[in-house]
């Protein structure tokens, strides 16, 4: 059985081969023209269309890393359907490693966008229009922000069922249940029918070999489920489930010094971290005001009162 003709941003794509095209984004002031590589493998089979995207912020490099494995091990060579990988979305800020657009906003609360907005505005809304409409699912692939570390996680909404039931075989030790955000790529994406899994995992600035190996782990277990790949479907654990949870704050502005390790279970009233003066004058002890998953932890060294130290599920 022969696949329908297959088009993105105008271009027939042919079956069964490697097509690589350019989303224009913009011009520099240099008049330098800025193009994001999109990769697309198509079988000669019918099946869905996925896309993997990563570098929605361009600070985020992990996600950037999984795909480049992903590609570099043809895992993104499927047997039915068609694969699409946006390695680098936000290619603007990735050239200079920073999380927004030139125009200072941050790209992914900017869906659907306008063609007559704001640079980063106007890019959401090419992806809209050009690419999201031909594709049934979404991975995303972020991190943590500035220093924030993540547990490798799926985040999707409790009461999507189809998304919740590919974040358990995509398998990663956390799975988040986060409602959308508006003006956001999964917002969007979600409300246009899409079923699209939001990935976590490290922080920016980093390719962390743990994380991107979970990603490419997840994924490939995700592709082999809906028939794009062969394979078997690994399963290390059962995912840890968070419905709710809780950002630990710091009571002290000081030198932060983390106790708890990342990814771990803690008790009420231990000890997380400890917050110092730089003079040996006074320690604050951070504790756990309950039992519970610690799922992100803030790694900066210096930290000031009310900043968010922990990120930590509540455990009935």
């Amino acid at each position: 059985m022969s696949n329908k003709p297959f088009f993105l941003l105008g271009k027939e794509i042919p079956e069964g081969e490697r097509t690589v095209l350019d989303l224009k984004v913009a011009k520099l002031h240099t008049r330098t023209t800025v193009n994001v590589p999109v990769i697309i493998e198509r079988s000669s089979n019918p099946g869905p269309v996925v896309l993997l995207l990563a570098g929605i912020h361009g600070d985020e490099t992990n996600g950037v890393g999984i795909i480049r494995e992903i590609i570099s091990q043809d895992i993104n060579k499927p047997k039915n359907g068609t694969i699409i990988c946006i390695p680098v979305f936000n290619i603007f800020g990735y050239l200079i490693q920073t999380r927004e657009f030139p125009d200072g906003r941050d790209l992914n609360r900017m869906f659907p966008g306008s063609a007559t907005g704001s640079l980063a505005s106007q890019f959401a809304y090419q992806f809209t229009q050009k690419i999201a409409p031909f594709v049934d699912y979404i991975i995303d692939f972020h991190t943590g922000g500035g220093e924030r570390d993540n547990i490798s996680q799926i985040r999707c909404v409790e009461t999507d069922k189809k998304a919740l039931e590919l974040a358990k075989i995509f398998n990663p030790p956390t799975i988040v249940y986060s409602n959308n955000i508006a003006k956001s790529l999964r917002y969007t994406c979600n409300k246009m029918g899409k079923t699209i899994l939001l990935f976590e995992g490290g922080k920016s600035k980093e390719l962390n070999p743990t994380v991107i190996n979970e990603g490419v782990n997840g994924t490939k277990n995700v592709l082999i489920h809906l028939g794009l790949i062969d394979g078997e479907i690994t399963v290390r654990e059962k995912p840890i489930i968070v419905s709710k949870a809780k950002w630990l704050r710091s009571s002290h502005s000081g030198m932060f010094k983390i106790v708890a390790k990342n990814g771990s279970f803690v008790k009420k009233h231990e000890v997380l971290g400890i917050i110092q003066d730089p003079f040996g004058e006074f320690k604050k002890r951070i504790r756990a005001p309950h039992n519970g998953y610690i799922f992100c932890t803030n790694k900066t060294p210096i930290v000031n009162k009310g900043e968010a130290l922990f990120h930590v599920s509540i455990e009935d």
